[in-house]
């Protein structure tokens, strides 16, 4: 663990594990901070962006895939030493990648994150440790072949680790399944390039609201199958609803701005 740039914010690593034990643990973790911020009279929040003017929660996910006991995403000749296996992972998870976002960003505020800077990545790349990029290929020794891994950004600390999870590792699965194709990784900060020069290297936008990503969603075949019709439906809805009751607001920007004084 250390000290983030936030106030108060800090960053804690969970050793690996298998997915679900992995989200197991995610659950287990929040709920000890809480109760034990609350016995010291304080409060501990993983709302993906409390402040303003301080960087977003994260909750950033790393992905490897063994079987047995070698890890699919190595080939010692592959560049980054990534397989073609570990390629075709991130091009499913870049390929579904707008699918995917009202389940891995679920709240309203997740957006503010998404979209407020702070290495939060807010467009549909990959590249060779770059922290602009959604998903990244991390830095390891060359004797660490086991420790190949994809790393995806996009996750903030408020999400359901069970559900968010389960999409992620089938839109990568799909990826492998059907041969996707990596595009370019990219080398540049992508929140400094232009629009068009990230349309010219074909990098899309994630989702802007919860309204967006959950009309995405909607058409998601991906999603629907992953999480089964009922859960999809009660996800799809309630979402739907939360987006209404927080459109209906009247926010302190807009009295700041519309009625100064007050």
């Amino acid at each position: 663990s250390h000290h983030e740039a936030g106030p108060g914010q800090n960053e804690i690593d969970l050793r690996y594990a298998d997915a679900l034990s992995t989200a197991d643990n995610i659950m287990t973790f929040r709920t000890v901070v809480k109760e034990v911020a609350l016995q010291q009279g304080i409060m501990a929040t993983f709302m993906p962006k409390p402040l303003i003017e301080a960087p977003g929660s994260g909750m950033h996910t790393h992905f490897s895939l063994f079987e047995g006991d070698h890890n699919a995403f190595y080939d010692p000749a592959g560049q980054y030493q990534l397989s073609s296996t570990g390629r075709s992972f991130i091009a499913g998870l870049l390929h579904h990648a707008a699918e995917i976002t009202a389940v891995t960003n679920q709240y309203v505020n997740s957006y503010k994150r998404l979209w407020g800077g702070g290495e939060a990545p807010s467009y549909v790349c990959w590249g060779h440790n770059n922290r602009s990029a959604l998903v990244r290929v991390p830095r390891h020794k060359p004797d660490k072949g086991p420790s190949t891994r994809a790393e995806y950004r996009a996750l903030d600390s408020a999400a359901n680790p069970y559900l968010a999870f389960a999409v992620l590792i089938s839109a990568g699965l799909k990826g492998i399944e059907e041969g996707y194709d990596l595009p370019d990784g990219a080398e540049d900060n992508v929140w400094a390039l232009s629009d068009s020069e990230r349309k010219a290297m074909g990098i899309k936008p994630l989702p802007g609201s919860l309204e967006q990503a959950v009309e995405v969603m909607e058409s998601s075949e991906l999603v629907a199958e992953t999480l089964g019709e009922d859960v999809f439906e009660f996800f799809v809805r309630n979402k739907i609803q939360e987006w209404t009751a927080y459109r209906s607001q009247v926010t302190p920007f807009e009295l700041r701005s519309l009625l100064p004084g007050i």
